[in-house]
């Protein structure tokens, strides 16, 4: 049996916080309690609105869910064995499965625990059993313990994104006049925007403020030496390939799907891109997929999606407030999408989605790109294992290529691929800590087409 942590055939270990020191290691044993802790806090800070509600019972669940989480902190600290879920949610045989599948890998000498077996996994895992403790307690199990923080952050980045909306306005009034590069120019600029828009995690800061106050745009020339692998090119030829019409500058439009990262700000950001590439005819649909329920503290969720579009529209702003009613617009006719799926909400690495989610695979191969947001989206697309700094992106992907795709990355975790040679030992001599502090960031493009 070949224990877990162990290479095969060259696809290196997982990251874990079997490695003492290691991020991984510090994020289970310092930064998950952290956040368990603020999440009972929350729950208990409710308790009258749970009584208002639904009287003794809310009351009754929440400390019943509070028992749960509180258990399971315990667990986490002292590395007990992880436990199957109970509570029968479409994903759970499919989490249970997860789990016997490490329990195999590992073999009989040891347990699937919290600090031996991957870090993807048990992350995951902890976000799950929050949800699992809430689903066991109706009637508060639709609770979204990270809504206040999530609220928070928007509403600290509101002038950063009414500067946004206005500068999509501004790029409004000429765009009929916009030739090729110029469209191109703007491209790359927003794009950038929704890169750093990425900066905005709570998950990271464990809950803590993260808003954006400085003018993203403004910003995007002194951040452009921090962006280690810069693909934008590419990804604006996949973008801008399609037939043109005979003297036209627009391309007819592609289908984007965006797989969205933070909500607050960098949902905000996600939107601006998503409007312009309608806007300038450069994509006809953009298909957004969001979480199915409350993840990694500040995900989007469809309520998230939703709360934003209305806050936008009620802003006091002459531009968002437009920006807002465009965007309710777009969902209305279907011009924007958005969906959940299990499957995001699940620790597979996603060279196992055509396996395991076979219809989001497909759904994804119907898309003439996609842009991945964020860490965990990257964790997951490169399987979040110790691979050496210079092995190229799509050999990282390990076959995972359902349709052109763009990962859009703030470093915060200590898996980084497609490096130039020494790039990475540079990087450690000038910050120790560049995998994990925020201020690098990657634009990293992989098609299946040879090109």
């Amino acid at each position: 049996m070949i224990a877990a942590d162990q290479p095969v055939d060259g696809v290196p270990p997982s990251l874990s916080a079997r490695v003492i020191g290691s991020f991984a290691f510090l994020t289970v044993k310092d930064r998950l309690p952290t956040i368990l802790t603020k999440v009972i806090d929350t729950i208990h800070r409710n308790k009258n609105k749970f009584l208002e509600e639904y009287g003794e019972n809310g009351i009754d669940a929440e400390k019943q869910t509070i028992s749960l989480l509180s258990k399971m902190r315990n667990e986490l600290q002292t590395d007990k064995p992880i436990l199957l879920l109970t509570d029968n949610l479409q994903d759970t045989e499919s989490w249970n499965e997860y789990m016997r599948r490490q329990q195999r890998l590992l073999g009989d000498q040891e347990s699937v625990s919290w600090f031996k077996c991957p870090w993807l996994y048990v992350e995951c895992y902890m976000y799950r059993r929050i949800q699992e403790a809430l689903i066991l307690n109706p009637p508060i199990s639709s609770f979204d313990v990270f809504k206040e923080v999530k609220t928070q952050s928007f509403f600290d980045s509101q002038k950063a994104a009414m500067t946004l909306c206005t500068y999509l306005a501004d790029i409004y009034k000429n765009m009929e006049k916009l030739s090729k590069d110029q469209l191109g120019e703007y491209f790359n600029k927003l794009l950038q925007v929704s890169l750093w828009g990425n900066k905005c995690d709570l998950s990271i800061s464990a809950g803590q403020e993260n808003s954006q106050k400085t003018s993203p745009i403004d910003s995007l020339n002194s951040l452009q030496a921090f962006v280690l692998v810069d693909d934008s090119n590419r990804v604006w030829s996949a973008l801008s390939s399609p037939q043109r019409q005979a003297g036209s500058v627009k391309p007819a439009g592609a289908r984007v799907d965006i797989v969205l990262d933070n909500a607050g700000f960098e949902l905000v950001t996600d939107l601006i891109l998503a409007d312009f590439l309608v806007s300038s005819g450069l994509a006809r649909q953009v298909h957004l997929h969001g979480k199915c329920f409350p993840w990694f503290v500040s995900d989007v969720t469809a309520n998230d999606f939703q709360w934003t579009i209305r806050q936008a529209m009620a802003a006091n702003h002459r531009w968002m407030s437009k920006s807002g009613a465009q965007w309710q617009k777009y969902v209305k006719e279907g011009v924007w999408c958005y969906h959940d799926h299990p499957f995001w909400t699940q620790p597979h690495e996603f060279c196992d989605m055509a396996a395991d989610a076979p219809d989001l695979y497909a759904a994804l191969q119907e898309a003439d790109l996609v842009l991945f947001k964020g860490d965990l989206n990257y964790r997951k697309l490169t399987g979040d294992r110790d691979w050496d700094h210079t092995v190229d992106f799509s050999t990282a992907l390990r076959g995972f290529e359902p349709a052109p795709l763009c990962s859009l990355r703030t470093l915060k975790a200590d898996v980084q691929v497609g490096l130039q040679p020494g790039q990475g030992q540079k990087l450690a001599t000038q910050d120790p800590n560049w995998m994990t502090s925020g201020k690098h960031a990657v634009i990293q493009f992989h098609s299946p087409k040879a090109e």
